[in-house]
């Protein structure tokens, strides 16, 4: 069990017992708006006054629908960190690529060639160097919007 669920439950319970010892009241307000708490909401159309009897019933483990819903709720849990880890992954990506690209401008040794007229030009291996980086550039976006629009 998780470190999240047990402190969840230890909540709950000591939730529980503290609302056996109270009053709950529940209005409904005019513009039909649910207000719980300890005390009637001033202007309700309607209060209903409860206080749970728990004094015989002790700890009651949850039931099989709670445990269900339970179990859905982790699996949705866990289903948004996925994917929020993948997006996070993506964003790192795009940013390394575009760092990558920004230094790789620098033409690398070997890359320059001298010409007849005593300038300099680059290689076709630059040249193939920056559409590489250009590329990847270009797929870490991609992959980025594709996360971002559910795909």
């Amino acid at each position: 069990m998780s470190m999240r669920a047990i402190l969840s439950l230890l909540c709950g319970t000591l939730l529980a017992f503290s609302a056996a010892a109270q009053v709950i009241y529940k209005s409904t307000m005019p513009d039909g708006k649910v207000v719980i708490g300890d005390k009637p909401a001033p202007g309700a159309t309607k209060v209903e006054k409860s206080q749970p009897d728990t004094s015989k019933q002790g700890f009651v483990p949850p039931s099989k629908g709670e445990a269900d819903a339970l179990k859905q709720l982790e699996a949705a849990r866990l289903k948004r960190e996925a994917a929020q880890g993948k997006l996070e992954t993506a964003e790192k990506r795009l940013k390394d690529a575009e760092a990558a690209k920004a230094i790789g401008t620098e033409p690398k040794e070997n890359e320059r060639q001298g010409t007849k007229g005593g300038n300099q030009r680059f290689t076709d291996a630059y040249w193939e160097r920056q559409k590489k980086l250009e590329k990847e550039v270009d797929d870490a976006r991609k992959g980025l919007d594709q996360l971002r629009a559910g795909k």
